[in-house]
């Protein structure tokens, strides 16, 4: 092969790679949580795809979603494991789409923190085909030759996949700008810890997961219900928020905010809201998961 030709097949693998990058980002970072597990699938999928023979290859497109989503399926399988020993509860790592819009592709769906939680809890692949449908709307067909099953039995992974959030996620749920004014209210009764604020805006059942990973000092197990959650915030206020400054931003579609002392984020909060209240509390406090905010 002359070095032209070879520098002809890197100019297409390149470009090809380069055009549905975001969306196998997206497939990956859906299926694992975190934006370096999701980084090294792309990356063992470029690999794989420079040493794939391409000549007889009719739709790149899908060979390469067809490899990440492989690939995020044993990762996925592996990962299980491991947060078996998590300690505390684990939460996926927030991702700043207003800084990265694409990274919802053609929709922005199975993407915000508290559907990932619950995607974690289904088998992953049962998870990809809710993932492939959901969120980049590929045909059934293709999701079954994808997962390597029969298209019957991808129709019922994504219908089962579909019943286990129905069934956990909050009934009613608000807009977008609602939860926005909920979480803005919240962080300001929170900050002043006032018990009174607090319980008016939660809902009776209210529930907050911390992710400290260990690492950072955070709640290990969930803090259930109006008036414990209330007790909660109003325990450390004096020190949790002492010269703390609040960035509103979009975490993974939805309303969040950074927190930030001397320039620097250690917590990123978003929440579940209803015509009751706020339902649900998620804090990612494990610096390992800020990282990319911090760059951003």
């Amino acid at each position: 092969m002359s070095a032209e030709t070879e520098r002809d097949d890197l100019a297409y693998a390149t470009e090809t790679f380069a055009a549905v990058r975001r969306r196998l980002f997206g497939i990956a970072y859906r299926m694992l949580g975190t934006v370096a597990d999701a980084e090294d699938i792309v990356q063992e999928t470029w690999i794989r795809w420079q040493n794939y023979d391409k000549s007889e290859l009719r739709d790149p497109a899908a060979f390469l979603a067809t490899t990440t989503t492989r690939l995020a399926i044993n990762a996925a399988t592996s990962a299980r494991a491991r947060r078996e020993t998590y300690v505390g509860p684990w939460l996926p790592e927030p991702v700043d789409t207003s800084q990265d819009p694409l990274l919802g592709a053609e929709t922005g769906e199975a993407l915000e923190i508290a559907v990932l939680v619950l995607l974690e809890k289904l088998p992953p692949t049962e998870r990809a085909a809710y993932v492939l449908r959901e969120a980049f709307d590929y045909p059934y067909s293709e999701i079954a030759r994808i997962v390597q099953t029969s298209e019957a039995s991808a129709r019922q992974m994504v219908s089962r996949a579909r019943k286990h959030l129905e069934s956990e996620r909050p009934k009613h749920e608000v807009d977008p700008e609602r939860r926005r004014e909920f979480l803005d209210a919240f962080l300001a009764a929170a900050r002043s810890g006032d018990m009174a604020r607090l319980e008016n805006l939660f809902a009776a059942d209210v529930v907050t997961y911390s992710d400290g990973g260990g690492i950072r000092g955070a709640a290990r197990i969930p803090v259930r219900g109006r008036e414990t959650a209330a007790k909660f915030y109003h325990a450390f206020a004096d020190r949790f928020w002492v010269d703390a400054t609040v960035r509103p931003f979009e975490a993974n579609g939805a309303p969040a905010a950074a927190i930030e002392r001397d320039g620097s984020v250690f917590a990123v909060v978003t929440l579940d809201a209803t015509s009751d209240g706020i339902q649900q509390l998620l804090w990612v406090l494990n610096p390992a998961k800020l990282s990319a905010l911090q760059l951003a």
